[in-house]
């Protein structure tokens, strides 16, 4: 399965988030932000970085990149994507998930290992895990924040759209503990910690952010 990462001017984890894909099993495609062509590929991530470094907000640039239109149009159509990290408010911006990032609330950046919970396990990049299942991947990011309307938050939490959610310390001040949320169909999913950077032994806290990545070539098969 092929899947693409799209690198942005700043982007700095696109070749760890194709390292990923290439020990899950899939075969990693070098998107170009300017191109119009996804290149056939079956799936797309987003990966982390300063796109445009952060200009107006992070992400706002970049969710205007000529391929972006290619990703929202796919995207609407079924085609799984992941935003990590920057990715995530890329995801945002472009209007294919709900809400925005912030400045984190303590006003800084935060690098550590990250708990986190699976809330859902029937998402295209999550059904390697099992629902309430806890892994351990690094957070790294100053605008961070998970934000939404009260109504919106309601609205996520009924219809379980939280994907992760932190848990033992919110490094951020994301609310209601938001690390990752999904589309409605469950196929496009963005979050701020970094599974790309847990998926071997000698560079990671853990391999535990694996999951995501394998879980999407299962979902391109089943597809």
């Amino acid at each position: 399965m092929r899947i693409g990462v799209i690198t942005f001017p700043g982007s700095l984890d696109d070749v760890d988030a194709a390292r990923a894909v290439r020990l899950a099993g899939g075969e990693p495609v070098t998107l170009w932000h300017a191109s119009h062509d996804l290149a056939d590929v079956d799936a797309v991530v987003l990966p982390g970085g300063f796109s445009y470094g952060d200009y107006l907000r992070a992400g706002a640039i970049a969710a205007r990149a000529p391929l972006m239109r290619e990703v929202v149009d796919r995207a609407r159509q079924g085609m799984p994507v992941l935003g990590i990290c920057n990715g995530f408010q890329v995801l945002c911006e472009a209007g294919l998930l709900p809400g925005a990032l912030t400045r984190n609330s303590h006003l800084h950046f935060r690098n550590r290992d990250q708990r986190l919970r699976i809330e859902r396990a029937d998402t295209a990049w999550t059904s390697a895990y099992a629902e309430g299942q806890e892994i351990v991947v690094p957070v790294k990011n100053g605008e961070g924040r998970y934000v939404a309307s009260p109504a919106e938050l309601e609205r996520l939490e009924g219809e379980g759209r939280v994907a992760v959610r932190y848990v033992g310390g919110n490094p951020n001040g994301s609310l209601r503990d938001v690390a990752g949320v999904t589309s409605e169909d469950g196929r496009v999913v963005g979050l701020m910690p970094h599974p790309e950077h847990a998926v071997e032994d000698l560079t990671g806290p853990s391999t535990d952010g694996l999951g995501f990545f394998t879980s999407v070539l299962k979902a391109v098969v089943a597809a």
